[in-house]
């Protein structure tokens, strides 16, 4: 059956400008986004078979051109179609953290540093640099492969944290795994970090670890 014959409650874009898009599967939101099936398939049959071909949602967007041309139904252009809307989504985070507002959500934080570093394949160690009333200077990405004690140079994070006049920081960095629990070795270099800048007096807010769920604060956890 297609989905125009399906009852009004169950189509994903009824649902969605009815409930709102949390209210739907992984599924339908991704069967909006293709728009239409194959012969013999609805929209959501097609999306459920691309999530197991994938084995997730986030292996399929993050997928790279050649690989997600693969999924049947798909190509080119909605590679180009999928990029551009997470380009969006980076944006939009990222104009809602623009130098001028003051860090007051930190909702908007998490996401935004999801959207930022939740696609790579390996990690990425990034800081957002805060002037003294906690308004966003700028997200940079400070060091790429393994994290660990011997990758991640305090004297570096204080050279630019100088250089960009940050009263305090954040610091994020991505586990490819997708599980957001901090290692030691993630605890000893943000304590690391912290006796660092604090010689500059400069403090360190917040450090976030992203994977495929809620990203983990170590402020919420009470390591900071």
């Amino acid at each position: 059956m297609a989905i125009k014959d399906w009852p009004a409650d169950d189509r994903p874009r009824e649902k969605l400008l009815r409930r709102g898009p949390s209210a739907l599967t992984d599924a339908e939101l991704l069967a909006i986004f293709l728009r239409t099936g194959t012969p013999g398939k609805s929209a959501v049959d097609l999306a459920r078979e691309l999530l197991d071909h994938f084995g997730s949602l986030k292996a399929l967007l993050s997928a790279d051109q050649q690989r997600f041309c693969q999924g049947h139904g798909l190509g080119d252009a909605k590679y180009a179609q999928l990029q551009a809307v997470m380009e969006m989504a980076k944006r939009h985070f990222k104009e809602s953290l623009q130098r001028g507002d003051a860090l007051r959500s930190p909702d908007i934080t998490r996401a935004y540093l999801s959207a930022q570093l939740r696609g790579y394949s390996y990690e990425v160690f990034a800081c957002l640099f805060l002037d003294n009333q906690n308004r966003v200077i700028q997200l940079t990405e400070l060091f790429r492969g393994t994290i660990d004690a011997a990758s991640v140079y305090p004297r570096e994070v204080a050279k630019l944290a100088l250089h960009h006049n940050a009263a305090a920081v954040i610091f994020a960095h991505n586990h490819p795994s997708g599980i957001a629990e901090p290692s030691p070795s993630d605890k000893y270099i943000t304590e690391k970090l912290k006796q660092g800048l604090a010689l500059f007096d400069i403090r360190v807010l917040d450090h976030f670890i992203i994977g495929d769920g809620e990203p983990y604060s170590f402020a919420e956890h009470g390591l900071i």
